[in-house]
C-alpha cells in the first residue's frame, strides 16, 4: 500500500511528451495466413497499410531514407499470431550477409521488429531477422538493456531480391505478454540496420540525446478480440555423456525437461526439471593471486534467460545456485580427503515473472541443490566415510517493482538462502528507486539495502546504501554518486560483493556527439574523480582519477585511450588477508590505448596495450600487457579468430603466504601468456560447428628476501625470510588448457541436436623456472579428461497438440 500511494504521489499529473508525434500503424485481420518463404506475394499483402519513411539516427541524426533504402513494412493478425512484411530495398552487391548462429551479431545487415504490449516504454520485446535468414531475439528494459539470453520459437524467411531483400515473419502470440482487452494499442518499433557503415534507421524518429529508446515507439491500433493463448511449452531432452579421465571411463544418460507456462496474460513459469548443465561454456580459468574471489560470467541458459526482474538491486548471482559447498572437513589422524566436489547438483529450479498493465511487475525464483560430501579415507584401516560439506539448500528471490511515467520504478527485492541442518542462512531484503524527470533530462537513483547471517552461533546484520543524481542528456553530461557498506553487509550467499567496509564518493563528467564531424563518426570522453574510505574505522583509503577517450572513424575503425592516476598514499586493507592491517602503495600510474578496425573487412583486428607504474621511493615497479586478436572472415560461412594476450609485470609486491600467523609478503616477478582460438563454420541458418580452444600460463617467481608488516602499512625485511623459512613455497607454475569442439543442428522449430567433444588439462607446481615448452611437457603429462556428449532437445507447444486434436475431433 505504501508502495502504490509513493508512485501515486510521483506520477501524479504525469505526461507523456512523446505520444503527441508518434506515428500509428493500423493493422487489419486476415482470414488466410500468408505463407511464411520470403515472398510477398500473398493477398493480405496488396492491402495492409504500409509503415514507410524511416529516418536515420546513427551514426547521423534526422536523415529521411533515400529511395535506394526505402523501407514498407506491413503487419496483419489473426486469432493464432502476427505476421510482418518488409520489403527492403538496398543495393544486393553492396548488401552484408555472414552467417552465424542464433543471436549472434555478425557482420550482417539486419531488421528489427520491436513491439511492447503494454505500451510502457519500458518493456520491449524483440524480435531480428538477419539478411542471411538467421533470427535473434531478446527481451528489453532499462535494467539490462537487451537480454539476448530470451529465446521464443517463431518463423521467418528471406529472400534476396535485385534490389535488396524481403522479409516475413509469423510472431505467434506464445511469444508476447499481453491482456485480455478489446482493441488494445501496442506499442511498435521498426529498425533497419547497414552493417557497412553501421547506420541505423527507424519507422518513428529516435532522439538518441535524451530518454530511453522506448519512449520513441510509434503505436500500432486495430486489434481486435484477440486472446492470450493457453503458454504451455514443454522441452524434453536426453543427454548422453562419456567421461574419461585418468584412465576410468563413465558413461550416463540423463532426462529432464525445461517448462514455460503462462499462469495468467502477463505472468510466465519457467522451470527446469532434473536439470542437465554438461553441455556448457567452460570456465577461462586464470590464477588469482589476489584477495577477492575468482568468478566467472554465467554460462546455463536457464540461468541466463528471462532474468532482468532478478537483476533489480544486484542481489543475484546466479553461479551461487550450484557452487562449490561451503562447509570444511574435518580430518583426524590418519585421514586425508580423496574427493571435495567443486559444485553441488541442482535438483530443479524455477521462476515465475510478469508485469501488468498498470506496470506492476512480480518475480519469483526458487531452487533446490542436494546434500553434497566429502569423501575421506582412513589411510591406515583403508576405509572411506564422507562428511556432509553443503546440505540441502534453498534458494529464493521475491521482486516487486512498479513502473510509471514509461521512465521510472521503484522496487522491493528479498533474497534467502535456507540451509538444512546446522550450516548457515541468509538473507537479504533492499528497496530501490530510480526515477527521471518528465523531459527525461535528469535522473536520481539509490537503495537501502539489509543483509542478515544466521550463523550456528551468532547472527550477523549489515546495511549497504547509495545515491546518486545525474545530467542524463545532451552532449555534456555529469552526475556525483555515494555508496556506503558497512562491515557485517554480506550478500554472497546468492548475490555477489567481492568487499564491504566502504564509504565513498565519485564525481563523473562526460562529453559525447550525436552527429558525425569530418573525420569522425562518434566520439565520448569521459572523465570521474573517486574519494575512497572505509566505514569503519572512518578513515581515508585512496584517490583515483580517470580518463577515457573512444572515437569511432568514417571507414569504422575504433580506437581510444585511458589513464588512471591514484596520487600519494594509497592504503590497502585487505591485501594483507588480516583484519585492521593495511599496505600502502604510492603514486600508481596506468596509461592504456587501443585499435579495433572495421571487422567488415575480410582481415580485421583488435590490439590493446596498457602499463603501469609507480613513482614511489625504494619501489622499481613496471607492468606492460598486451592483447593482440587478428581475425579472418575467409567468407560468409567461416570465421577464425586468435587472440594472443602477454602481461609482464616486474617488481609487482603483494601477499605471498602466511607464517607464524602473520602475512607474509613478497617481491614478484610475473609472465602470462594466453592463447586461444575460435573458428565456426556455419552450413546454413540451422547448422554451426564451432571449435573453441584456449591454453593459459602463468609465472609467478620471488625475490628469495620476504617481507613482513609494519603497523604503518611499510614492508621490512627485518625479520629476515628467505624461502627456506616458509612452510609454504609461494612461487608458482600454472597453466590449463581447454578445447570443445561441437556441431549445434536445429532439425524442428524449438530442437536442437548437439554434440561436443571437449578436453581439458590442468597442471600447477612451484617451479616457476621452467620454460614454456618444459611447462606443455609437464602439462601433457598430467591426467586429460575427455568428454562427449550428444544432447537432443525437442520442442512441444501445447497449442498445437490442440489443434491437431481439434481438427481429429471436426
Amino acid at each position: 500500500m505504501i508502495l502504490c500511494l509513493f508512485v501515486s504521489l510521483i506520477s501524479l499529473n504525469s505526461l507523456n511528451a512523446q505520444s503527441k508525434d508518434k506515428k500509428v500503424l493500423n493493422i487489419i485481420r486476415t482470414d488466410t495466413p500468408p505463407i511464411i518463404d520470403g515472398v510477398l506475394n500473398d493477398n493480405i499483402w496488396q492491402r495492409a497499410e504500409k509503415a514507410q519513411n524511416f529516418t536515420q539516427y546513427k551514426p547521423d541524426m534526422g536523415i529521411q531514407e533515400t529511395d535506394e533504402r526505402t523501407s514498407l513494412v506491413q503487419m496483419s493478425y489473426d486469432d493464432e499470431a502476427l505476421y510482418i512484411a518488409a520489403y527492403l530495398k538496398d543495393d544486393p552487391e553492396l548488401m552484408m550477409t555472414q552467417l552465424t548462429n542464433r543471436d549472434n551479431f555478425g557482420q550482417t545487415d539486419y531488421f528489427k521488429v520491436v513491439i511492447n504490449p503494454n505500451n510502457d516504454a519500458q518493456n520491449d520485446t524483440q524480435f531480428i531477422v538477419f539478411s542471411s535468414g538467421v533470427q535473434a531475439d531478446a527481451i528489453a528494459n532499462p535494467t539490462i538493456n537487451e537480454d539476448f539470453g530470451w529465446n521464443a520459437v517463431w518463423d521467418s524467411a528471406v529472400t534476396k531480391t535485385d534490389d535488396g531483400w524481403t522479409v516475413e515473419m509469423k510472431l505467434p502470440y506464445r511469444t508476447l505478454r499481453f491482456s485480455d482487452e478489446n482493441e488494445p494499442t501496442w506499442g511498435i518499433q521498426f529498425i533497419r540496420f547497414f552493417r557497412r557503415e553501421r547506420s541505423e534507421y527507424a519507422w518513428n524518429p529516435i532522439d538518441p540525446t535524451k530518454g530511453i529508446v522506448g519512449l520513441y515507439h510509434g503505436e500500432l491500433k486495430g486489434l481486435k478480440d484477440i486472446e492470450p493463448p493457453v503458454r504451455l511449452n514443454l522441452y524434453p531432452f536426453t543427454t548422453g555423456i562419456m567421461n574419461t579421465f585418468d584412465d576410468k571411463t563413465d558413461t550416463k544418460l540423463t532426462f529432464g525437461m525445461d517448462v514455460k507456462y503462462g499462469l495468467t496474460d502477463n505472468f510466465t513459469l519457467d522451470a527446469t526439471l532434473v536439470p542437465d548443465f554438461s553441455q556448457a561454456r567452460f570456465d577461462d580459468v586464470v590464477l588469482n593471486l589476489g584477495p577477492f574471489e575468482q568468478t566467472f560470467a554465467e554460462q546455463r541458459q536457464f540461468f541466463t534467460e528471462g532474468i532482468d526482474l532478478f537483476s533489480k538491486g544486484n542481489l543475484f548471482f546466479s553461479r551461487r545456485v550450484g557452487s562449490a559447498p561451503i562447509g570444511s572437513v574435518t580430518l583426524e589422524d590418519n585421514q586425508e580427503i580423496t574427493d571435495r566436489p567443486q559444485e553441488t547438483k541442482v535438483l530443479n529450479a524455477l521462476k515465475v515473472s510478469g508485469r501488468t498493465k498498470k506496470g506492476l511487475g512480480i518475480g519469483l525464483f526458487n531452487a533446490i541443490t542436494e546434500s553434497t560430501f566429502a569423501t575421506i579415507r582412513d589411510t591406515v584401516a583403508n576405509t572411506e566415510t564422507k562428511q556432509l560439506i553443503e546440505p540441502l539448500s534453498n534458494y529464493n528471490i521475491l521482486v516487486i517493482d512498479q513502473q510509471f511515467n514509461k521512465n521510472s520504478s521503484v522496487s522491493i527485492i528479498n533474497t534467502n538462502v535456507l540451509r538444512e541442518g546446522s550450516f548457515r542462512d541468509a538473507n537479504v531484503t533492499a528497496a530501490l528507486f530510480n526515477i527521471i524527470n518528465k523531459r527525461n533530462t535528469y535522473n536520481i537513483a539509490g537503495d537501502f539495502k539489509m543483509s542478515q547471517l544466521n550463523l550456528i552461533n551468532d547472527e550477523q546484520v549489515g546495511y549497504s546504501s547509495s545515491f546518486s543524481a545525474a545530467k542524463v542528456h545532451g552532449n555534456f553530461r555529469y552526475g556525483v554518486r555515494h555508496s556506503f557498506a558497512d562491515t557485517d553487509y554480506d550478500i554472497n550467499d546468492l548475490g555477489l560483493q567481492l568487499r564491504n567496509n566502504f564509504n565513498n564518493v565519485t564525481l563523473n563528467a562526460s562529453y559525447q556527439i550525436f552527429e558525425p564531424t569530418k573525420h569522425l563518426n562518434s566520439y565520448n570522453i569521459n572523465l570521474s574523480y573517486n574519494h575512497q574510505r572505509l566505514a569503519n574505522p572512518g578513515v581515508y583509503t585512496g584517490t583515483s582519477i580517470n580518463s577515457s577517450f573512444r572515437a569511432n572513424t568514417k571507414k569504422l575503425d575504433t580506437y581510444g585511450f585511458n589513464l588512471n592516476f591514484q596520487p600519494g598514499k594509497q592504503y590497502d586493507y585487505f591485501e594483507a588477508r588480516t583484519a585492521n592491517s593495511f599496505f600502502i602503495y604510492e603514486n600508481f600510474l596506468t596509461a592504456g590505448l587501443f585499435i579495433s578496425s572495421n571487422y567488415n573487412r575480410v582481415f580485421a583486428v583488435d590490439l590493446r596495450s596498457n602499463i603501469n607504474t609507480l613513482f614511489e621511493d625504494g619501489r622499481d615497479y613496471f607492468t606492460y600487457n598486451l592483447d593482440f586478436s587478428p581475425r579472418v572472415r575467409f567468407n560468409d560461412h567461416f570465421l577464425l579468430v586468435y587472440n594472443f594476450k602477454y602481461d609482464f609485470r616486474d617488481g609487482d609486491r603483494g601477499f605471498a603466504t602466511r607464517q607464524d600467523n602473520q602475512p607474509i609478503f613478497g617481491e614478484r616477478d610475473r609472465q602470462i601468456v594466453e592463447n586461444s582460438l575460435s573458428a565456426n563454420y556455419t552450413f546454413n541458418p540451422f547448422q554451426i560447428v564451432s571449435l573453441t580452444f584456449r591454453n593459459y600460463w602463468d609465472t609467478v617467481s620471488y625475490d628469495d628476501n620476504y617481507f613482513t608488516l609494519l603497523d604503518n602499512g611499510r614492508l621490512t625485511t627485518d625479520d629476515g625470510f628467505t624461502l627456506d623459512d616458509l612452510d609454504n613455497d609461494p612461487n608458482i607454475n600454472f597453466t590449463t588448457w581447454n578445447l570443445d569442439l561441437s556441431y549445434s543442428w536445429q532439425f524442428a522449430p524449438g530442437s536442437f541436436l548437439t554434440a561436443l567433444y571437449r578436453n581439458q588439462l590442468f597442471n600447477i607446481s612451484n617451479d616457476a623456472q621452467a620454460n614454456y615448452s618444459d611447462t606443455l611437457n609437464n602439462l601433457f603429462n598430467s591426467p586429460t579428461q575427455h568428454t562427449f556428449s550428444v544432447r537432443v532437445q525437442y520442442f512441444i507447444d501445447y497449442a498445437n497438440i490442440k489443434s491437431v486434436f481439434s481438427r481429429k475431433n471436426s
